[in-house]
């Protein structure tokens, strides 16, 4: 693709969302306003209709999953966008959409919580919630940015991975990196439009997947005999309530369809010297302290760090191997300690690895603090 083709916005995060989605070919979106998403819903109540898509303002948060759930099902590409407590209420429904291997794309930008918490201020309480917060046994896909350039590109690289493996995927963003307008460089549209593989007659409406390797996709209206339940089924939607095989069979493939997409699905940075006195992990708006640290750092430490853009599935084997590369280990972030603890399982207890937590008040983890930590340590 020629330079010239390429264009670059002044654009906050969330516009970089909505932008985004609408190059990738969505056309219908459900949600309800909510502090600090809200301008993802207002950008595309505007730039849908001219596209030819359609926007719906829905009662709550129940209903706005709900319904990108039935437009998928339709046909479209579809995206809903929430903070905390809209999360909280669309948590069934993800699990629906799991089941029922809807692809979809949910932005959770994270604020102050819990409940109404602290509405206009950051946070980073959601990482757990991202990956567990529907009930029973599943896997989730969930991607996270740390500026307005990689708002675009993750929320096109969230409906790629969610049309060509047919699952639901979460953006997890924050009201920092929502809400920062930075330089954004756009492809044209004939580059990153996303395209769905329909189900033609006599393809098994779930678990079937073309010579491709692009999970195959039915539609209401196309004449094709669909059942689509929540309950166990099998390939042909049956329902299958009461038959173990069926549910270890349908629970165990929705499992490995993640599982064996590791490689497609694992998306982190690592910047820094080869090794390091100490090793920064870190995501979203406070991995820009550390890299703004390592940027800076005058001082006789060799600090590196590790970003993880795919949260989960969870890098761990990456975050090992970088983690043999350095003596210590910090992690930095606003909440009380869920990716530390993730951390911890992943690497083990053979790295000594050090928390930094930060909550309320919209304050961030400055550079600063990094280092006067890291001092803190070495004293």
């Amino acid at each position: 693709m020629s330079e010239e083709k390429k264009r670059t916005y002044f654009w906050q995060g969330n516009q970089a969302c909505a932008e985004a989605a609408i190059s990738a070919g969505c056309r219908f979106f459900a949600g309800y306003p909510i502090t600090p998403a809200s301008e993802i819903a207002e950008i595309m109540a505007k730039r849908l209709p001219e596209v030819g898509g359609t926007y719906l303002q829905m009662e709550d948060e129940i209903g706005a999953i709900s319904a990108i759930v039935g437009a998928s099902w339709g046909g479209m590409l579809s995206m809903t966008a929430t903070s905390g407590p809209g999360f909280s209420l669309m948590q069934e429904n993800i699990g629906y959409a799991i089941m029922t291997e809807t692809p979809c794309v949910i932005i959770d930008v994270q604020r102050a919580g819990p409940s109404t918490g602290q509405a206009t201020k950051v946070a980073q309480g959601d990482f757990m919630q991202a990956r567990w917060g529907t009930h029973g046994d599943h896997e989730s896909i969930v991607l996270a940015p740390n500026s307005a350039q990689e708002c675009y590109e993750l929320t096109l690289r969230a409906f790629q991975i969610s049309e060509s493996i047919r699952h639901p995927v979460i953006l997890l963003s924050d009201e920092v990196v929502a809400h920062s307008r930075e330089g954004v460089v756009v492809k044209p549209n004939d580059d990153v439009q996303v395209h769905r593989r329909f189900a033609r007659k006599n393809e098994p409406h779930f678990g079937g997947i073309d010579a491709k390797k692009q999970a195959i996709m039915p539609r209401f209206g196309d004449g094709h005999d669909l059942l689509v339940t929540g309950s166990t089924h099998d390939k042909e939607g049956f329902r299958k309530t009461s038959d173990p095989e069926a549910h270890n069979a349908l629970v165990r493939r929705l499992a490995l369809k993640i599982q064996n997409n590791r490689s497609l699905l694992t998306d982190f940075v690592v910047s820094g010297p080869e090794t390091g006195d100490w090793g920064i992990i870190s995501y979203g708006c406070t991995s820009r302290s550390v890299e703004e640290l390592i940027a800076t750092n005058s001082s006789k430490l060799a600090i590196r760090s590790f970003r993880p853009r795919g949260i989960w599935p969870f890098p761990d084997v990456e975050m090992r191997e970088f983690a043999q590369s350095v003596d210590r280990l910090l992690v930095p972030e606003l909440s009380l300690g869920q990716l530390s603890r993730e951390v911890s399982r992943s690497v083990g207890s053979d790295k000594e690895i050090v928390s930094l937590t930060k909550i309320g008040g919209g304050l961030l983890i400055e550079p600063d603090e990094l280092l006067r930590k890291i001092s803190e340590e070495l004293s």
